[in-house]
């Protein structure tokens, strides 16, 4: 059933599991940083720019490379969301999005909504935990489906007004991020649509005073039952109706 929303004018998007599939974050993206990050450590160890990501980490972390290593590992094993991490998963990305080792799929209704939302005048933004660097590595480099090359991409930053994570927004499951988020954004809580697959956060979004709507998308946890009746939901952004 198609949500009719036509007070909205912003809308806030989560990225894994939202806009693109889980399985490209945690069996593309995931491994590819933990495989590319034991060369960048003996390379880059006392690199200024690498230095930056590397002195985030707690101290005891960063007390060698292999000290550093293990505790990357661990932290991605454990999908621990934390910013010092986040940080340099974006750093080590950037190569394998550069090189063309792999683009961002999209699920097929987003990139054609948003244009849609976009030519009415909404906005949209995203909120991911993901790091600020990486949530704009993936939309400048979205697999070009319209392309017979498979390496070819298309950068879609223009459709994004604004870049939240962690960092700057706060926790995604606690209301306070979705406040500050609205407060950003000049915008008064009810006239922002908030999209994720995560029911926490849309729980947090939801008392902040924004419309929260799930999205269930093929490879994503699946919801129970007391959430299929607790919160509105849809399959696909051809579903809501700006």
């Amino acid at each position: 059933m198609a949500q009719m929303l036509e007070w909205i004018d912003t809308v806030l998007l989560d990225i894994e599991g939202t806009i693109c599939p889980i399985d490209f974050v945690k069996e593309t993206l995931f491994p590819y940083a933990i495989n590319a990050l034991p060369e960048v450590l003996k390379t880059q160890w006392n690199d200024p720019e690498f230095a930056q990501y590397r002195d985030a980490f707690p101290e005891d972390a960063r007390s060698s490379p292999e000290a550093l290593e293990g505790h990357v590992r661990d932290l991605t094993k454990r999908d621990v969301k934390v910013a010092y991490l986040k940080n340099l998963q974006g750093y080590l990305w950037q190569s394998g999005f550069e090189s063309g080792a792999y683009s961002a799929p999209l699920f097929e209704d987003v990139l054609s909504e948003m244009q849609r939302w976009h030519n009415k005048g909404i906005k949209s933004s995203i909120y991911s935990s993901g790091s600020i660097f990486a949530q704009k590595l993936l939309f400048g480099h979205i697999k070009d489906d319209a392309s017979q090359d498979p390496k070819a991409t298309v950068d879609r930053r223009d459709l994004i007004q604004e870049w939240f994570d962690t960092t700057n927004a706060g926790p995604k499951t606690e209301k306070a991020s979705y406040e500050k988020i609205a407060h950003m954004l000049g915008k008064e809580p009810g006239k922002v649509l908030f999209l994720s697959d995560n029911v926490k956060e849309i729980r947090a979004a939801l008392q902040a005073g924004m419309k929260a709507i799930v999205v269930d998308r093929p490879g994503n946890v699946e919801l129970s039952m007391r959430d299929w009746e607790k919160y509105e939901m849809v399959t696909s952004f051809e579903q809501i109706k700006l």
